[in-house]
């Protein structure tokens, strides 16, 4: 289980290769890739901001949640800071278990928790030279059965 906040650019294949293992008879991944509009406008670029100090606590816990709800034998997260250009991968999550089910499901999970939970923050420069910080789960894509936490409670 593997969490990493990097401003170099994110090489799937290689992150693949960490992951892969004779006892996994599964392997699924996610890109984030950075589009070129959102809500109207043309994105020319993205920058990404994070909190390096405590987004791998909440990452790995993230992953352990993981790791626990859908008996995967190893997952990772690689999440870009810094300056990215439209077709860029801004965040890579790969997951082997023994089943494909288990990596499926624990992807989602993975990612819309990665969205909803990491201190990360991304400011989108559009080509009018205007600019707009976006909240990373505004986008409603999220499955909210992910979103609720053992450590939550309910009325």
């Amino acid at each position: 289980m593997n969490f990493h906040l990097t401003d170099q650019a994110i090489e799937p294949t290689s992150l693949r290769r960490k992951l892969l293992s004779l006892s996994a008879g599964a392997y699924c991944s996610y890109e984030g890739w950075v589009r070129n509009h959102n809500e109207g406008k043309v994105v020319k670029e993205l920058h990404y901001s994070g909190y390096p100090q405590l987004a791998p606590s909440i990452a790995n816990t993230i992953l352990k949640e993981a790791k626990e709800k859908f008996h995967i034998e190893d997952a990772a997260v690689v999440h870009r800071t810094g300056a990215l250009t439209t077709g860029d991968i801004a965040v890579w999550v790969g997951v082997t278990a023994h089943h494909r089910g288990d990596t499926f499901l624990a992807c989602r999970y993975i990612i819309d928790n990665v969205k909803h939970r990491l201190p990360i923050w991304k400011k989108e420069i559009y080509t009018d030279d205007t600019q707009a910080w976006i909240e990373s789960n505004h986008c409603g894509c999220a499955d909210p059965k992910n979103l609720e936490h053992p450590h939550q409670t309910h009325p």
